[in-house]
């Protein structure tokens, strides 16, 4: 029997890079809230507007909500995008995507398979 598949070991690693993640209007109010300001403070401080798309700000090579202690300093209303990751549909039919998300993040089980993978993910756990 297989243990855990997947555990977030908290390392911060995928708060890391140059890419960055949409925020829906939505999480926009709820981040705002809970940080207690205005949702145009949270655009005008934390935000970029890409065209269409509100992103996170990346600072200094990271999330601009990656805090000092290596945690999202917004857990509780983190974006989809952030609560889905690194079990992300595009593992789905992709096996050089799963390589490459594997070989990233550390909280994947040493025995964890593709299909054991793609099984988690397509049950939304």
């Amino acid at each position: 029997m297989k243990q855990e598949i997947f555990r977030c070991r908290c390392c911060g690693h995928c708060c890391h890079g140059s890419g960055t993640v949409s925020v829906a209007p939505a999480e926009a109010e709820a981040m705002a809230a809970h940080l207690g300001i205005s949702v145009d403070e949270l655009h005008g401080r934390y935000l970029v507007h890409k065209g269409k798309r509100v992103e996170m700000r990346i600072v200094e090579g990271h999330c601009i909500f990656y805090g000092e202690d290596g945690l999202c300093s917004i857990h509780p209303v983190k974006p989809f995008p952030c609560r889905q990751w690194p079990l992300h549909p595009s593992i789905l039919g992709d096996r050089a995507a799963w390589e490459a998300i594997r070989k990233d993040c550390p909280g994947f089980a040493e025995d964890a398979d593709y299909e054991d993978v793609c099984r988690l993910i397509q049950r939304g756990e």
